[in-house]
């Protein structure tokens, strides 16, 4: 780490979109799965390096409710790659001391593959370092659904009254319920949206979008995401 960049200010929370998996595979010629393939092992490369720069939160955008619209053989590759990436994180990660969380609606999985999330998250829960969220069928709005689901029945079991409602009820009740709200947002790929990602704890993220496909994405570029970061005069709402 050059001094440049030892002064520069971490983000303690950081969420990636991963776009660009099929993009990179059309421009060689290969079939869109190849792409998932070898943005996993991005995925495994950058996510160790963000670990190792001192960022506490990770939470990197996998795989959408509206993916399942893609065509159906994309889709199998994409669970078999996930699948492969759950009985592989079993000791994946271990010696960075990575704890991993995944969220988002589960119950679209088969028993095998919610098995193998359950027994993932239980080997790290108790590790000591970043803390790696991963978002499988995962929407911003059915979040925001799920919480407010909760926040009616406990309204209804008498728990909470309509008028005692906070903001803080209901990030207590998001998939990120005692996380910090990501200071910055990278989306890979070049597009300059949220894509249904994070939608209630960003409105103060800063955004921050590369051209660079996301199996190409490296060091360097998340390097570039966290000196513009720095450039940023983040008011909060105030002056």
């Amino acid at each position: 780490m050059n001094e440049k960049q030892s002064n520069l200010i971490l983000p303690t929370h950081v969420g990636i979109i991963m776009d660009g998996n099929g993009r990179w595979a059309k421009k060689r010629g290969l079939p869109r799965y190849v792409g998932h393939t070898y943005g996993a092992q991005t995925f495994r490369k950058i996510t160790r390096y963000i670990s190792s720069k001192g960022v506490k939160v990770l939470t990197l955008y996998a795989f959408s409710t509206e993916n399942w619209k893609r065509p159906p053989e994309e889709v199998g590759a994409i669970m078999k790659i996930f699948r492969q990436y759950l009985t592989d994180a079993l000791t994946d990660f271990r010696d960075d001391e990575i704890k991993l969380v995944f969220i988002g609606d589960k119950s679209a999985f088969d028993s095998h593959m919610i098995e193998l999330i359950n027994e993932t998250e239980e080997i790290s829960k108790n590790r000591k370092g970043m803390l790696l969220n991963i978002a499988m069928n995962y929407g911003g709005r059915n979040e925001i659904l799920y919480a407010v689901k909760n926040l009616c029945a406990d309204v209804k079991a008498g728990i909470i009254q309509p008028n005692d409602i906070t903001d803080k009820d209901i990030q207590s009740r998001l998939y990120t319920a005692n996380i910090p709200d990501p200071d910055l947002i990278i989306r890979t790929g070049g597009e300059h949206r949220l894509s249904n990602f994070l939608l209630y704890q960003s409105a103060y993220s800063e955004f921050y979008s590369t051209e660079t496909l996301w199996p190409d994405f490296n060091a360097s570029d998340f390097d570039k995401a966290i000196e513009e970061y720095n450039q940023r005069n983040r008011r909060f709402g105030g002056v």
